[in-house]
């Protein structure tokens, strides 16, 4: 180096005047002009840092397509839209987050689920003891409970199905759902690599929509039939009647005692139309794990609904077609989900008086003005937009609300502006077009802001858990009269199990399981709730 040195000096002197003068200016440049740019990328750089540090990285931030790691990577997106960009819809990112705990058993359950699921060795040989009815002791490592698609609507469908799977999880089986009804049609596949979807050419095929409780496998009658003793030998499947209508002995299941023979089962046929798993949570084996995988105890549905469903292309242009052009430009979305159990069903006056009642009495939405701009507010400044999106049978409930607010303004001065996405009138579960429907209009529920849903229905349950909303629940009317008061804000986000073992052997715990409350308006059920750490006493 020295000598090179050496050599341009030489070199630098030999030079004219002008030549000097003209390499020394070019060098003052670029040196300038590097420390120029070194500061530049330097402030770049800390500016970056800085958004980051602060949450302004938007792709970090706005848009967690795992969801705090509840979804798997990997998967192809264009074929299934909504699994990675539900979340983009969301106006609000979800306060609760999936404990690592949960997180790291569902990648557990995935693996378990390629390794038995359909297509595998493990699950032909498993089939094949159906045929033998006996259970092989080398073939233990693969068991499993097959969701058996009822009569009932989607919401008790979707409900049933994630108690299913919490069940599945807590005792490594993997599950398997019925698809002769029409499960393609409304989600996508939710495991990696494999199938969720019971094959059509399962042994048990032609048998499983006969299973009833007079079923001579079916739990339940075995134990009323005393066929089950210390020395029995488990059968090769049984049938859990886990519907409504289910007997004393049928919920045996929920009791500690009887899980160990179910354990040694490896098929469980499952129909149910319940949520039921606060009742799992009473199981004392159970319920470590439980605590390991909801910390937050009202979040099993929120979590697990969020990781099991994923609309099909279909129907989530359904959601986003109906969201961008109504919903996206509103500064507040309220959700109304009207009910009406009554025969006949359809449009009342007094259902009409208590959903104004409520919202009006909670503040959800504004008085309506009377005659005389003087008790208009806020006009001067810019009008909030408020949408309000309901989900009826009915559409003359979202008429009504609409024209109020059409003819007259709000006292608040906002703009309230009424949407139904469809209002079929009549239930028609099983049709495709219907329940692709029901299932947009459940999604875009569960993006709202806040919600308000109809006592009992399964349909209002699916939707503010799917957005981890608490809502407000209209009482039923009696009489054809508007309750006092109207309606009553949920104690928890989680549904409600609607027809709870009160008897029988989790009849204690129940009453003192601080984290178990009875539902709103609704003494035969019980809920989740996140409670401290407290008896409850009914």
């Amino acid at each position: 180096m020295y000598h090179i040195l050496k050599i341009f000096g030489y070199v630098f002197k030999s030079l004219g005047l002008k030549m000097k003068i003209l390499i020394t200016f070019i060098f003052s440049s670029l040196l300038i002009g590097s420390v120029i740019l070194l500061s530049f990328s330097n402030n770049f750089n800390d500016q970056l840092l800085d958004a980051t540090i602060n949450g302004s990285s938007e792709s970090e931030t706005s848009h967690d397509k795992l969801i705090g790691g509840l979804l798997k990577a990997g998967f192809d997106e264009g074929s299934c839209v909504s699994r990675y960009t539900k979340s983009l819809l969301y106006r609000k990112p979800s306060p609760y987050k999936p404990s690592p705990y949960l997180v790291s058993k569902l990648r557990s359950y995935e693996m378990l689920h390629k390794r038995c699921g359909p297509g595998t060795e493990a699950y032909k040989k498993a089939t094949e003891q159906l045929d033998e009815n006996q259970v092989r002791s080398s073939d233990k490592e693969c068991r499993y409970v097959v969701w058996v698609a009822t009569e009932y609507g989607l919401g008790n469908r979707i409900i049933s199905l994630v108690s299913s799977f919490l069940y599945a999880l807590l005792t490594e089986r993997i599950i398997l759902v019925d698809q002769r009804k029409d499960i393609n049609d409304l989600f996508c596949e939710p495991f990696p690599d494999t199938s969720w979807l019971l094959p059509l050419d399962f042994p048990l095929m032609g048998q499983i929509d006969s299973y009833y409780k007079d079923y001579s496998l079916c739990y339940g009658t075995m134990l009323k039939n005393h066929a089950i003793n210390s020395t029995t030998t488990p059968p090769s499947h049984i049938y859990l009647h886990l519907l409504h209508d289910y007997r004393e002995e049928d919920k045996m299941f929920y009791c500690e005692a009887n899980q160990a023979f179910i354990k040694n089962v490896p098929w469980l046929v499952v129909k149910s139309n319940l949520y039921f798993a606060p009742s799992l949570w009473l199981i004392p084996s159970f319920q470590t794990k439980l605590i390991k995988l909801f910390p937050q105890k009202d979040t099993v549905f929120h979590h697990l609904s969020r990781y099991l469903f994923h609309p099909t292309n279909q129907v989530w242009d359904m959601v986003t077609s109906t969201y961008n052009a109504n919903l996206s430009k509103a500064d507040e979305v309220l959700g109304l989900q009207i009910r009406v159990f009554s025969t006949p069903s359809g449009y009342f006056q007094h259902v009409m008086d208590q959903i104004m009642s409520c919202t009006q009495r909670e503040k959800l939405l504004p008085e309506i003005a009377t005659n005389g701009s003087s008790q208009v507010i806020n006009t001067t400044r810019s009008k909030k937009l408020k949408a309000v999106l309901v989900a009826s049978l009915h559409p003359e409930y979202s008429d009504e609300l609409g024209k109020m607010f059409l003819e007259r303004p709000s006292s608040t001065g906002e703009i309230i502006q009424v949407y139904q996405p469809s209002g079929e009138r009549v239930q028609q579960t099983d049709e495709k077009l219907h329940d692709q429907k029901a299932l947009a209009d459940i999604y875009l529920l569960s993006l709202t802001d806040n919600i308000v849903t109809t006592v009992r229905s399964t349909f209002g349950y699916v939707a503010h858990g799917l957005g981890g909303l608490k809502p407000w629940i209209l009482y039923e009317p009696k009489n054809q009269k508007v309750p006092e008061p109207p309606c009553v804000r949920a104690l928890s986000m989680e549904p409600c199990f609607i027809r709870a073992p009160l008897h029988g052997c989790q009849a204690k715990t129940i009453k003192t399981t601080h984290f178990i409350r009875p539902c709103e308006n609704w003494n035969l059920g019980i809920k989740l709730v996140d409670a401290p750490d407290k008896f409850w006493w009914w």
